[in-house]
């Protein structure tokens, strides 16, 4: 009888096995409603999820695989894309409106499914319409497999800080009035760390800014993200040591570059007068954007699409549309 016990065990946890392997399903729930925030000591309705902004921090491991419903609430059309997330054979849920998919409309709703394959470290998504993405975006922190150690000696406290705009007027309003005029849209009024600007007056009690405490010794990762709609962000800790990188040598520096496995990167900065080289596979069918990730720019028509068509084989083939695809 033991006997016959302990093998059933075994077909057991062999069963189960590959799924441990493979990651585990997480789901989350995004409502996408209206808010009100009092910032600069005055108070308007924002878009938010689940209202707050920044919204809830997507944790997950690679490997697993991740589903977010995301129910719109608003007078806005919605879509959410997952910045930095390779999605493979997935493209239905890479989210840019018109271009991965139809936005999903007031009162509708969309499951966003994609697996993480490959990928560790910090992301994060951000509504992919409009500019609406001022104030409907979050984190992604990807965890490393169960058993596998950070490539670092593993900090005391991990803090995710968000780096963001903050504007008095409605933002729709304000880039509508841009490209109505043919002007540059009015700057921000403030910046943000986690949705909240420092404190500006006496006035205004309830505008402390974000506040993370310390101790002596400890060793803090911050998991830094820029969720500015127009600006480059510089972020200094001071009094504490900081690794920069030194000026380029256009006589010396080309011997260093590495072209055999370069660092990838989702983004890449372009200064002015300068230039960059990028070089990419295009081992992923679907359609997928390229575009100036200062809101502004895009919105003055600095953007593209790649069309990459079905390879050989189910592997090198997009996946069919979900059933729930919003429609135009």
């Amino acid at each position: 009888m033991e006997a016959n016990w302990i093998r059933a065990l075994m077909v057991v946890g062999f069963i189960f096995f590959p799924l441990l392997v493979q990651g585990r399903v997480r789901h989350y729930n995004f409502n996408v409603v209206m808010k009100k925030a009092n910032r600069l000591c005055a108070t308007k309705s924002i878009v938010t999820v689940n209202g707050h902004s920044p919204g809830p921090t997507l944790y997950a491991r690679e490997g697993d695989t991740v589903l977010v419903r995301v129910v719109n609430h608003v007078k806005y059309n919605v879509s959410i894309h997952w910045h930095g997330i390779r999605q493979l054979r997935t493209g239905w849920a890479d989210g840019p409106a018109y271009i991965a998919q139809c936005p999903i409309q007031p009162g509708q709703n969309y499951v966003y499914n994609f697996t993480i394959t490959g990928q560790r470290g910090t992301l994060f998504w951000h509504a992919h319409i409009l500019w609406l993405r001022a104030t409907v975006h979050g984190a992604i922190v990807i965890l490393p497999k169960r058993g596998v150690p950070y490539p670092f000696p593993k900090p005391d406290v991990e803090q995710v800080v968000i780096l963001g705009e903050w504007w008095k007027s409605d933002t729709e309003a304000v880039i509508n009035e841009a490209l109505k005029s043919g002007l540059a849209p009015n700057v921000s009024d403030a910046h943000t760390i986690n949705g909240h600007p420092g404190p500006i007056s006496s006035s205004c009690q309830t505008q402390g800014g974000f506040q993370l405490s310390v101790e002596n010794g400890k060793s803090y990762m911050l998991r830094i993200i820029n969720a500015a709609l127009n600006e480059e962000l510089f972020f200094k800790i001071a009094g504490h040591k900081l690794t920069g990188l030194g000026n380029y040598n256009p006589k010396v520096d080309p011997k260093k570059f590495n072209l055999v496995d370069p660092v990838e990167r989702n983004t890449i900065g372009v200064p002015s007068g300068g230039w960059v080289a990028i070089r990419f596979r295009a081992d992923n069918p679907g359609v997928w954007f390229m575009h100036c990730h200062l809101e502004i720019h895009t919105s003055w028509g600095l953007k593209m699409a790649f069309l990459v068509e079905n390879g050989k084989g189910p592997n090198e083939s997009l996946l069919p549309p979900p059933k729930d695809l919003p429609k135009c």
